[in-house]
C-alpha cells in the first residue's frame, strides 16, 4: 500500500533557456547555494532525502526537474543533448540568482555539471561534486544499463507500479525512496530517457574531465559498473589533482544504496565550502 509522503521543498516555476522548469528549493535565503542535478530517471522529488540533509547543514538547496522530467517542460526530439542540459543549468543559475553555487550532480547530473562548468562558467563556477558520472562513450564500452531496461521500468511505472515493484530493481533501498520512485518515475518522458541514454554512448565525459577548473571531487560507488576500478584509475591518471573517492557497499545509485557511507565521504567537502558565519 502506498503511504503519504511529505516533500519538504518549496516548488517554484522558472523560465530558462526557452523552457519552463520546476525546481524544489530548501533552506534559508542567504545561505550558500547548492545546486543538485539528478540522474536520467530521477525527478527532483526523488532527491528530497538529500536536499533536506544539505539544507540542515547550512545550504540553500535547489533541485530542478531536468527537462523532460517531473513538472518541467518537455523538449522536442533532438534537444536532450549534454549541451542542452548544460545551457538549462546556466539559465537556471542566472534566473535564480545563484551565487557560484556548489554543484552536486549524480549520474546524468554529474555529466551535466561538468559540461556546465566547462561551457558556461570556466573561470567562476563553484565547487563540483561529481557522483558516478557515466564514463561510457565513443570508443568505450556501452552504458551498463540497457535502453530496454529503462523502457521496462518506465512501462511498469505508467501501469502503476509500487514499492515492491521497484524493489525488484533496487533491493537495498529504503522503503520511502522505493515509494518515491514508484510514484514519480512515470513523470519521465520516454524520449528524454531514450535520447539521454543514447548520449551516454555518443557523448564523452572525458572531453570535459581534463578541462575542469576549481575545486572538483569525483565520488563513485565501490560496486558501480558505471565507474569501474580501471576507469577510476584512468580518471586519476588524467587529473591526479582531483580526488576520486569510493563509497563502499554502493552501486551506481550511490546515496540511495549507502546513504551513511555517501555522507561520510561528501560531508567534509560540503562543510569546507560553507562560508564561516560571523
Amino acid at each position: 500500500m502506498t503511504t503519504s509522503i511529505d516533500i519538504a521543498g518549496e516548488s517554484v516555476l522558472v523560465r530558462a533557456n526557452g523552457l519552463r522548469h520546476r525546481v524544489l528549493r530548501y533552506g534559508r535565503e542567504g545561505d550558500r547555494d547548492l545546486l543538485v542535478l539528478p540522474g536520467i530517471t530521477s525527478p527532483a522529488v526523488c532527491a528530497d532525502f538529500l536536499a533536506v540533509r544539505f539544507a540542515s547543514q547550512g545550504y540553500r538547496v535547489t533541485v530542478p526537474d531536468v527537462r523532460g522530467r517531473g513538472e518541467s517542460d518537455r523538449a522536442p526530439s533532438g534537444a536532450y543533448r549534454l549541451t542542452d542540459y548544460a545551457a538549462d543549468t546556466a539559465g537556471l543559475v542566472d534566473a535564480l540568482g545563484l551565487r557560484a553555487p556548489v554543484v552536486l550532480g549524480h549520474s546524468m547530473g554529474a555529466r551535466i555539471a561538468a559540461a556546465y562548468a566547462v561551457r558556461h562558467a570556466p573561470d567562476d563556477h563553484g565547487p563540483l561534486l561529481l557522483v558516478d558520472p557515466p564514463t561510457s562513450g565513443p570508443g568505450r564500452g556501452p552504458y551498463p544499463t540497457s535502453r530496454q531496461a529503462f523502457l521496462d521500468q518506465l512501462r511498469q511505472a505508467r501501469e502503476g507500479t509500487d514499492a515492491d515493484g521497484v524493489r525488484a530493481f533496487y533491493p537495498a533501498w529504503p522503503e520511502r525512496e522505493l515509494e518515491m520512485r514508484a510514484r514519480f518515475l512515470a513523470t519521465c518522458d520516454e524520449t528524454a530517457v531514450v535520447e539521454t541514454h543514447e548520449g551516454f554512448e555518443t557523448e564523452d565525459f572525458f572531453d570535459y574531465w581534463p578541462r575542469l577548473r576549481g575545486p572538483v571531487v569525483l565520488v563513485r560507488g565501490g560496486d558501480s559498473p558505471v565507474v569501474p576500478d580501471d576507469t577510476a584509475e584512468e580518471l586519476r591518471r588524467i587529473r591526479p589533482d582531483v580526488p576520486v573517492l569510493t563509497v563502499p557497499a554502493a552501486g551506481h545509485m550511490v546515496p540511495w544504496d549507502n546513504l551513511p557511507g555517501f555522507l561520510d565521504v561528501v560531508r567534509p567537502y560540503l562543510l569546507s565550502y560553507l562560508e564561516p558565519k560571523e
